[in-house]
């Protein structure tokens, strides 16, 4: 860059398509399936007359509040312009769901930064769970002192929403060799309860901050213990499992169960095996729309199954 003017072009530039692209996914509850658009599109008031569902949930993640550097050296920017984009929706789901990694640091002026922005969300619910960038003291005091009420601060939940059941896993508490990403036999024993006694026709959603597969394990890109877990989902008709921590689109369909990982509102990182290791991603202008984007989602069809579709922003 030869000049301030061409940085601070580019800046606007940058910043416009990560709020646009890191917005995230809107889901919507239709006869008692889950079909999910753009958010993008639900955005738009001709599209929102279109709309058949109730939208039910908003997935964001790795919002990385706190980080400076030139990936994005305005990641509070980022959140603020997507928040406004959320808010300027016609038709507003009741819960969003945040999928770790909130701030950088976990220090408790990014943890408050973050809250003040996600309180501007014009949705009545947040659900979220914590990343390993929010527990950097090992136990999470900042993260568990603002988040912690719905777990009983142990970080794992469930809940139930328009005959969804929503499960919330922590899984960067108990890391295993490489990196891996572990459950623990605790929450394994209580994810077990808590399914039990469920229809197997009962939508579920779970999520978690590490991608509940692996992805790649030299760079600890997945959940030791995952196995465990899906066992006790398998014989549901619909599982959908929400990840963030990669900042990228991956995604895997086993059975009934629809694996994704989310971009993040921040900054994008390499794929698997592509340099030296994970880390915020810097690139040209002219590349950035090409990581960036929106992803869709629908679960349909007898016995459901998920299909996911990514769009790019170039």
């Amino acid at each position: 860059m030869s000049s301030d003017s061409e940085v601070n072009q580019s800046r606007r530039g940058a910043l416009k398509c990560l709020a646009f692209g890191g917005a995230g996914t809107l889901f919507l509850l239709s006869g008692g399936v889950l079909a999910p658009i753009d958010l993008a599109l639900a955005a738009s008031k001709k599209s929102a007359h279109a709309m058949t569902g109730t939208p039910l949930f908003l997935q964001i993640s790795d919002t990385h509040i706190g980080f400076n550097k030139e990936a994005n050296p305005d990641v509070a920017g980022t959140l603020k312009q997507t928040i406004d984009f959320v808010n300027a929706m016609p038709a507003k789901p009741a819960l969003t769901i945040h999928t770790g990694d909130i701030t950088h640091l976990s220090k408790a002026e990014e943890f408050d930064t973050a809250s003040q922005l996600l309180s501007g969300l014009n949705i009545t619910e947040l659900h979220t769970i914590p990343g390993e960038h929010d527990i950097t003291d090992g136990i999470g005091t900042e993260y568990f002192n603002r988040f912690g009420q719905a777990s009983a601060n142990k970080g794992y939940y469930s809940f139930d929403h328009n005959g969804v059941h929503f499960i919330a896993l922590v899984n960067v508490m108990n890391f295993k060799p490489n990196g891996l990403g572990a459950f623990g036999d605790d929450q394994l024993a209580w994810l077990e309860q808590d399914l039990k006694g469920r229809s197997s026709s009962t939508p579920i959603v779970v999520f978690a901050h590490m991608p509940m597969w692996t992805i790649y394990e030299p760079w600890g890109w997945g959940t030791g213990d995952a196995d465990q877990a899906t066992s006790y989902l398998s014989r549901f008709g619909s599982v959908t499992v929400l990840n963030g921590h990669i900042h990228q689109i991956v995604q895997k369909v086993e059975g009934n169960i629809t694996f994704h990982t989310a971009r993040s509102t921040a900054y994008p990182q390499p794929t698997a095996g592509d340099g030296p290791g994970p880390g915020p991603l810097k690139v040209p202008s002219d590349r950035l729309a090409k990581m960036l984007g929106v992803t869709s989602v629908k679960i349909s069809g007898h016995p459901s199954s998920a299909v996911l579709t990514d769009t790019t922003l170039g």
